[in-house]
């Protein structure tokens, strides 16, 4: 499986060739209320474009389709899910999720211990308003940890609808995520909020994602 990856500009540099992890220090914290918060760190995982590509061609992807307004649909992305347990599909995602296993473990006070991985092949490709609230996540507080490879792809989150939620496009937040990028949502984030990949008429590359879970939260 081959779609075009434009490199970035950083990594042509040829200084990020290798593939690693930068420390996670400089971490940034943005509050969001309602008990939310993410962090985000730029860069965190060096070569991410070689790390894409090795993504691409190993990972046994699959599609999924879903029951919608009573009728069948494709789940516009490619899916693999690796349990607790299970090897991930390169040592540098193993490394990844003990780093920030160690670096949240006074507030998370777990490890992380699932990787889901979603392939965004292009614009078309996308993910509806949700929270991560199968399980734990739906009543439970807890964190999900996204590092994204490929063409940067636009996170968006929001508030969920109900009492207390603030309306209007105002109150969306928009983080555009690739070439190694973390993001990690916080706190209530998944019971209150909801986040999204939406879809782009604009040219844009593949992109892959890493989601790193504690157990029991989906």
């Amino acid at each position: 499986m081959s779609f075009h990856l434009q490199g970035s500009l950083f990594d042509e540099t040829g200084e990020t060739d290798e593939i690693g992890l930068r420390p996670l220090d400089g971490m940034g914290r943005t509050p969001l209320g309602r008990g939310v918060w993410i962090d985000v760190l730029r860069s965190w995982l060096s070569g991410a474009d070689a790390l894409f590509e090795e993504l691409a061609e190993s990972v046994p992807w699959h599609a999924e389709r879903r029951t919608m307004y009573e009728r069948e649909v494709d789940v516009p992305r490619l899916l693999s899910f690796y349990g607790a347990g299970d090897p991930l599909p390169h040592p540098v995602l193993d490394r990844a999720r003990t780093a920030l296993s160690e670096h949240y473990a006074a507030e998370l006070g777990e490890p992380f211990l699932t990787a889901g991985l979603c392939y965004y092949r292009d614009g078309r490709d996308s993910v509806a308003w949700h929270g991560d609230r199968i399980g734990r996540g739906r009543t439970e507080d807890t964190m999900v940890a996204i590092v994204s490879v490929g063409e940067p792809r636009a996170l968006l989150l929001r508030p969920r609808p109900g009492p207390g939620a603030r309306d209007g496009g105002a109150s969306t937040v928009r983080k555009a995520l690739g070439h190694g990028d973390l993001i990690v949502m916080g706190g209530s984030c998944q019971r209150t909020w909801e986040h999204a990949i939406p879809k782009t008429n604009r040219p844009v590359g593949p992109r892959i994602s890493i989601q790193f879970r504690p157990q029991g939260v989906r």
